[in-house]
């Protein structure tokens, strides 16, 4: 699966207020970058019963290649299910936001995961669930600020916050799912349209999550102390 090289749908708009050249950057990355909605669409083409595998949803994304694996990752947390969702997305949007919280400058993860993933039918259905919020989505998003996408600690504080979160939904929290999984396709809708006003405000959604649902209802303080307990009987 090779992603499309642009999206001809898709209309670049320049930085906020920013100069000629500036917005001319904008410009050239909104046209040689496909949008999201195309690139799930090359991902869904072909045979619905197929396995797309998670060590495939990256490959010639290039500095997008988080926001995809992020998206992909996310989607089981909207299983109708009470507690499987999270249980299966949890850990993988956990690996992800380490992975950049640690800065690695590409995807990587373990062959039991890669070789894994869900049918093209069931990223079908996700996909079609999601184009009308796409097609407002793509109205408002550009390739934006996105140095402040690139700087090291932007890209820690991204990792932070989606470990936190990925935390958060793979507790037990009733009727928390949808949001925290709402919340994560924020982090990966910026990541994949390059646009840096976007991911401040997933900054922002995603710390007063953290606040909110953990912190202030003690279940991420004792999942984090639960954690270190259980490292710490197994280092001894």
């Amino acid at each position: 699966m090779t992603p499309p090289a642009a999206d001809p749908g898709r209309t670049p708009r320049g930085d906020d207020g920013g100069g000629p050249h500036q917005r001319g950057d904008a410009h050239a990355a909104g046209a040689h970058e496909a949008g999201t909605r195309a690139l799930l669409d090359a991902i869904v083409a072909g045979d619905p019963e197929q396995t797309v595998r998670f060590g495939e949803v990256f490959n010639g994304l290039g500095n997008r290649s988080f926001g995809m694996l992020l998206f992909v990752s996310t989607l089981p947390a909207f299983i109708p299910i009470p507690g499987v969702g999270g249980a299966i997305s949890g850990p993988l949007v956990i690996l992800v936001g380490l992975q950049l919280l640690i800065g690695l400058r590409r995807p990587w993860l373990p062959g039991f995961i890669a070789r894994r993933g869900p049918h093209r039918s069931a990223l079908a259905r996700f996909r079609n669930l999601l184009a009308p919020w796409l097609t407002r989505l793509e109205r408002f998003v550009s390739p934006r600020l996105t140095a402040l996408l690139d700087r090291r600690a932007a890209s820690a504080l991204t990792g932070l916050l989606v470990v936190l979160v990925g935390v958060l939904l793979s507790l037990p929290i009733p009727f928390t799912n949808f949001l925290f999984g709402a919340l994560l396709l924020l982090f990966a809708f910026a990541l994949l349209e390059r646009d840096g006003k976007l991911m401040l405000i997933a900054w922002a959604a995603g710390a007063a999550a953290v606040v909110v649902f953990g912190i202030l209802s003690g279940s991420l303080v004792q999942a984090v102390a639960e954690w270190v307990a259980m490292a710490r009987d197994k280092l001894a």
